[in-house]
């Protein structure tokens, strides 16, 4: 039966960790101040889709993964999974989630212990969720790795055995091990070179198709983005400004944070645009208004005034900009 609820919704989801500024206190200085990672943070993942969350570092993507997986409290708004809230999810369904949602490390050696063998690894998950007897484990770690592309004798071999691609797919295959509804992956194909990364980007669109996967990719890299996922969500200091298509979304960016991504991004044989002008506003210092206003070649008086919220901006797109990007 097809599912009809999201997989996820964040509702204007806040983190904000306090800035200890005790021994300054104790001296008369200034109070401690507050850096909020997220901010009023709206997104919703549909049953099978693939979404990309991008964005420059700092921009709070990996602290909105910590809170879709449970692992950081939000300090304010829900997150939920399938309309539950995560952080309060009964005995019974924690063990779905965690079973449901598998995770894909950008650090994927550093996520494995180096002490077990790939078949200890990836057979970890089938022992924890009691998916298959002892006696048929070897064949399934062996099943699961040819899945991902690995002969059956890797399975004697230890993570520093492995090249980053190997390593890689030995994260993938542990991941599918507990048969997941949910891959999320943070920065999956950074750090290698462009042969192992379109091999990798295969291996997971084929695996998204073919199981109906829901797929949340975190990357910074727009043309993974747009080769692996059906729609995006662009980040900007701890809130999503533009949510659409991808294909609409980087053919037509509304808002121009988006656009400058685009036009940083290099092509071939053509000279790389002129970076933005101003500097990133501090996360502990942010100016009123639109906290992209002060590097914006299209500000206005209002947009140092008022902070735009995410909103329609055509079918099926948000942007969160007062004077969107018009062709």
């Amino acid at each position: 039966m097809m599912e009809t609820q999201p997989i996820f919704r964040l509702l204007d989801v806040e983190k904000v960790y306090r800035i200890d500024r005790s021994g300054w206190a104790r001296l008369g200085g200034a109070p401690p101040r507050r850096l909020a990672a997220l901010d009023g943070v709206r997104l919703t993942v549909e049953p099978g889709d693939s979404v990309a969350l991008v964005g420059e570092s700092g921009s709070g993507k990996s602290t909105l993964l910590r809170v879709l997986l449970g692992l950081t409290e939000a300090s304010n708004g829900r997150a939920l999974y399938r309309e539950d809230d995560i952080e309060t999810l009964a005995d019974d369904k924690r063990r779905a989630f965690q079973r449901d949602v598998a995770m894909v490390y950008q650090d994927a050696r550093g996520s494995l212990n180096p002490r077990l063998s790939v078949l200890d690894l990836v057979g970890e998950p089938l022992r924890q969720h009691a998916l298959c007897p002892a006696s048929a484990l070897h064949r399934r770690v062996v099943s699961l790795l040819e899945r991902v592309g690995l002969p059956a004798e890797t399975v004697h071999r230890y993570p520093s055995q492995l090249s980053g691609g190997q390593v890689r797919r030995v994260a993938i295959a542990r991941a599918l091990a507990s048969e997941p509804r949910v891959i999320v992956a943070d920065e999956a194909v950074s750090g290698l070179d462009v042969s192992t990364q379109a091999q990798l980007l295969n291996l997971l669109r084929g695996l998204q198709q073919e199981m109906g996967l829901t797929l949340l990719f975190i990357t910074h890299d727009l043309a993974v983005a747009s080769y692996l996922c059906r729609r995006i969500a662009v980040m900007y200091l701890g809130r999503i400004v533009e949510t659409g298509p991808t294909r609409e979304v980087l053919r037509q960016p509304l808002h121009p944070y988006t656009r400058a991504l685009l036009e940083a991004s290099p092509r071939f044989f053509q000279p790389i645009a002129e970076t933005l002008a101003g500097e990133i506003p501090s996360p502990i210092d942010l100016p009123p208004g639109c906290r992209f206003a002060g590097r914006c070649p299209r500000a206005a008086a209002d947009c140092r005034a008022h902070e735009p919220p995410l909103g329609p901006a055509g079918h099926d797109r948000d942007v969160a900009c007062l004077h969107p990007l018009v062709d």
